[in-house]
């Protein structure tokens, strides 16, 4: 089956692709392109639409989303499990064949649901489920889109089997690039027939980027199966000893692991839904007028979410990656990989998520005046920055039970902590002294529940608990930052009175401080800064040239 030696494709396979922490750091980079692309295009779009337009676009989306989610139902994720185990163990004609076998099942499931939403148009209208009928040529537009957004979510999910994030990232920026320039173009071109038009020609930008991102992929695929054929040679075979695994049970073995993913990402709209229907209620009982109600709610999910999960971008990128690592070691059943690897990447999330949450709790005033021109939104912003290390570990706990083998654990965690918020969003909002922050604490409870849990069970499965002094070394520095943040913003507001250049700065020296006491109390670690990409070779370099770290011997 081999054309080369062992020892060939062994160091081959260790240098071959991307390490988990240099995909986490692709797919960041990548992540945070889109979002500024992204911005960028919400501000060009909405003056072209106006709120009228938006509106339009907006009703459609949320039926083209659920279409989407329904149509992948988790199947990228257990697509990259199957295909990390495969490659692990160098069984590649399997791998091969989940990849065709899993591409059929998603041309066919990507097919039903696209003519589902097209024809499905009629009839939210008729019934009203979606209130303005200028909607409809919005929603008609996007049913194709389901189809190669399927495709596209599929083929990614096959080559980060493989550990190459790479492609992921590319295909990203570029679906988004044709998307924003689709959307923009064709508005402003279809604006002179109506709002309904120019509506419809922006939701067209979602299929222009899908359809230019599958092309993209394309290319990785060839490139993929050219290193294919220069490894392991054209004729690839069934590994010795078994026989050719029938279509029905890879189809069986992804359904079982796609489902609970799939359960797991339909909980969120669900619990959004949830807040929908408490938060403003609770918020009347605490003795706030509809219209303030509205407007707090607002305060937490339209502007201090939002911050939430930028700011954890890179564990959510850490999570996507995390998965085929993990699996690809315990295929091997190589436990003591998949301890290290789960060891590191709590300790990142803790290293980038303690930082972020300091500078969005001191500093939740002069960032929603900053970037919301909002300050009442503060208070909310505050108490939200608390999810921003639980949603850190609960975004890496779940990518680990996932590469474990174990999507159904995160799943239930999930709906156990949902049921935590829901009870806490109608005790805590309704008390007047605490009003959205009582949200806000739900929000966290919510996302810490969550990850306590999953951090349970990766401890009963392979005996990994959270290093206690590690732990204490990173809050002991996001302290110490914490100090230099409130004093440095307090005193360049006092001298200078203006609040960006503070908010900035402040920023920037609490960073400083916070990786200064890191190092001092030998809080980052030189064998987490080796794994890192480009800046971690760099960083070592420079930290052993002022003698943090020791040189061995033998360099």
């Amino acid at each position: 089956m081999f054309p080369i030696s062992n020892h060939e494709v062994e160091e081959k396979q260790s240098s071959k692709g991307e390490s988990f922490l240099k995909g986490t750091f692709i797919l960041t980079i990548a992540g945070f392109v889109v979002k500024v692309i992204g911005s960028l295009n919400w501000i060009f779009v909405s003056r072209i639409l106006g709120g009228e337009g938006i509106g339009l676009y907006q009703m459609a989306f949320p039926i083209y989303f659920f279409a989407m989610t329904v149509s992948q139902a988790g199947v990228p994720v257990a697509i990259s499990i199957i295909t990390a185990e495969r490659v692990a163990v160098k069984d590649i004609y399997g791998a091969k064949r989940v990849f065709n076998v899993s591409m059929a099942l998603m041309l066919v499931t990507g097919l039903v649901f696209s003519v589902l939403t097209y024809f499905a148009a009629d009839w939210l209208i008729d019934w009203q489920f979606v209130r303005d009928a200028r909607a409809y040529k919005s929603i008609v537009v996007l049913a194709p889109t389901v189809f190669f957004v399927t495709l596209l979510a599929s083929s990614r999910g096959y080559l980060q089997g493989w550990q190459r994030m790479t492609p992921t990232a590319v295909s990203q920026i570029v679906e988004q690039i044709f998307r924003v320039i689709t959307m923009i173009l064709l508005a402003e071109l279809l604006l002179p027939w109506g709002l309904d038009y120019a509506s419809a020609g922006a939701s067209l930008g979602a299929l222009a980027g899908a359809v230019t991102g599958l092309m993209v992929l394309v290319y990785f695929h060839w490139k993929l199966n050219r290193d294919i054929e220069r490894d392991y040679g054209n004729d690839l075979q069934p590994m010795p000893g078994s026989d050719r695994e029938p279509a029905w049970l890879i189809i069986k073995r992804i359904f079982k692991l796609s489902l609970p993913v799939s359960a797991a990402s339909i909980m969120l709209p669900v619990v959004s839904n949830l807040d929908l229907m408490i938060v403003p209620q609770r918020l009347e009982v605490a003795g706030y007028s509809v219209n303030e109600a509205t407007e707090l709610f607002g305060y937490l999910t339209g502007m201090a979410v939002p911050l939430v999960n930028l700011s954890c971008i890179i564990t959510a990128s850490m999570a996507m990656s995390i998965v085929p690592a993990i699996s690809e070691a315990r295929a091997l059943k190589d436990m003591k990989r998949v301890f290290n690897q789960t060891a590191a990447s709590v300790r990142i999330s803790n290293f980038v998520c303690f930082p972020a949450f300091v500078i969005v709790f001191v500093l939740a005033t002069p960032i929603s005046s900053l970037i919301y021109n909002a300050p009442g939104a503060g208070p909310a912003v505050m108490i939200s920055a608390v999810s921003i290390i639980l949603l850190g570990l609960h975004q890496v706990s779940t990518g680990i039970l996932q590469g474990l083998g174990h999507p159904t654990i995160p799943m239930v965690n999930m709906i156990l902590a949902a049921v935590a918020k829901v009870v806490l969003n109608w005790e805590l909002t309704a008390l007047p002294w605490l009003g959205i922050m009582g949200a806000a604490w739900a929000t966290a409870a919510d996302m810490g529940v969550a990850a306590i849990i999953n951090l349970i069970f990766i401890y009963k499965f392979i005996g990994y608990r959270m290093e206690i002094p590690q732990l204490l070394k990173t809050i002991a520095a996001a302290a110490a930052m914490a100090a230099a943040v409130y004093f440095c913003y307090d005193w360049t507001m006092a001298w200078w009175h203006i609040g960006v250049l503070s908010t900035f700065g402040s920023v920037f020296f609490g960073c400083a401080v916070y990786i200064a006491v890191m190092l001092l109390i030998g809080g980052l670690l030189e064998d987490d800064l080796q794994r890192m990409p480009m800046i971690g070779r760099i960083m070592i370099k420079f930290l052993r040239r002022i003698g943090v770290f020791k040189t061995s011997e033998n360099q």
